[in-house]
């Protein structure tokens, strides 16, 4: 079982969570890039844009922080964690 858990965080507290599920067998990034993507719309969210410094973060410790950069459109938070608490 895959699963992935996203939390939004402003003024350092965390406003809201979801964990998203997988046990497709999909490749670990296509597992990702689909968590992402189902998080977004259950949170009602863009999906944001992995910058460089996401991607070398979520490599080293498979856990990453959305900031504002990462989205196009504004945001009423100070950025979204996405975290793999669970692989196969």
């Amino acid at each position: 079982m895959f699963r992935m858990w996203f939390k939004e965080f402003k003024n350092n507290h965390m406003v809201r969570d979801m964990t998203v599920e997988d046990d497709t067998s999909d490749t670990r990034t296509h597992k990702v890039f689909n968590a992402l993507k189902t998080a977004c719309m259950e949170l009602d969210l863009e999906v944001p844009i992995w910058l460089d410094k996401n991607i070398a973060d979520f490599k080293r410790t498979s856990k990453t922080q959305f900031t504002r950069d990462s989205f196009i459109e504004q945001i009423d938070f100070d950025y979204l964690e996405a975290h793999i608490i669970e692989e196969d």
